[in-house]
């Protein structure tokens, strides 16, 4: 049995344990949280170096992109280096091939028609895949990268303004404790009522998330929510608000969505290998495993 664990600087309440097969390979899934701890989440790491097939590196990327080029963050390189022999990621590579494919998928089998949705993308310098499909198809995006990073509300309304916005801001703010930048911790339980009128001029809700959560406004009535790791109290908390769909980038794990770093560090550990992968690699194995994007309808109360 192949062992995949995610190492996350997000709240231990979050952790998850599970067993499952996947191109007939068994794999031992787990999820450890370390509330923001960057000491123990190395720890964590150099302990079980040597002892797993593939680390995921949870709730911290390992770079940010601006266009095509990357910066690595400080606080990441922390984490990756202390992995001496299992390959570690972030989720950033598959991100960039999943995320794409499930904006496909709204469009072309759920018939959600992007060309005259408004979306905010909450952060899009970690999802330029994903920016740059909705753009593709149509959509009228709004980045909340100032907003929902930041906090300052200013909304960036192309992708062009936003990677010009990136080069200047990001090798800036990479040299930044984490924690400034993304809830990590006991944060991500937070919910602080401010930006609301971005959430409600939108028709899709897009992102992290997290970043998603952390301004949540009560009422959220018939808007799309497309996203990536959620618990089953995260599905309540929707359902309550009045959301209509909810649409996550990876497969249902028994109750729960993982991380792109989670579905990454499987394929690696399914490849046998020490690197991240190519693109074209993460396509022909997505093709091979056939994942679908996960489906809940809240207004019918089933799960597609």
């Amino acid at each position: 049995m192949k062992r995949v664990v995610s190492v996350s600087l997000g709240s231990s309440s979050r952790n998850h344990q599970v067993e499952t097969e996947i191109l007939g390979q068994k794999f031992l899934i787990k999820r450890i949280g370390t509330d923001g701890n960057l000491e123990l989440a190395i720890a964590k790491i150099q302990e079980l170096d040597g002892k797993v097939d593939a680390f995921g590196m949870g709730g911290i990327d390992l770079h940010l992109f601006a266009g095509e080029k990357k910066y690595m963050l400080r606080d990441a390189k922390k984490l990756k280096d202390a992995a001496k022999q299992t390959p570690i990621v972030d989720g950033s590579g598959l991100k960039n091939t999943l995320e794409r494919k499930t904006i496909e998928y709204l469009d072309n089998q759920l018939h959600i028609n992007l060309s005259n949705k408004k979306v905010l993308l909450v952060c899009g310098v970690d999802r330029f895949g994903m920016a740059k499909s909705l753009e593709q198809f149509g959509a009228k995006v709004i980045y909340g990268d100032l907003i929902f990073g930041l906090g300052l509300p200013i909304p960036i309304k192309s992708l062009k303004n936003l990677e010009s916005l990136a080069k200047i801001v990001i090798p800036l703010i990479s040299q930044l404790p984490f924690e400034y930048l993304y809830p990590t911790g006991k944060q991500q339980e937070r919910i602080i009522n401010k930006f609301g009128e971005y959430y409600q001029d939108a028709d899709i809700i897009a992102g992290d998330f997290l970043f998603i959560k952390k301004h949540l406004p009560l009422r959220l009535q018939d808007k799309i929510i497309v996203t990536n790791t959620v618990t089953i109290n995260d599905i309540e908390l929707l359902k309550l608000r009045g959301v209509s769909k909810l649409i996550t980038t990876t497969p249902d794990f028994q109750g729960r969505s993982f991380g792109t770093n989670v579905l990454e560090a499987i394929f690696v550990a399914l490849k046998e290998t020490n690197h991240e992968l190519s693109t074209e690699e993460y396509f022909k194995i997505l093709n091979r495993v056939e994942l679908n994007p996960r489906v809940i309808e809240f207004a019918k109360e089933k799960l597609a």
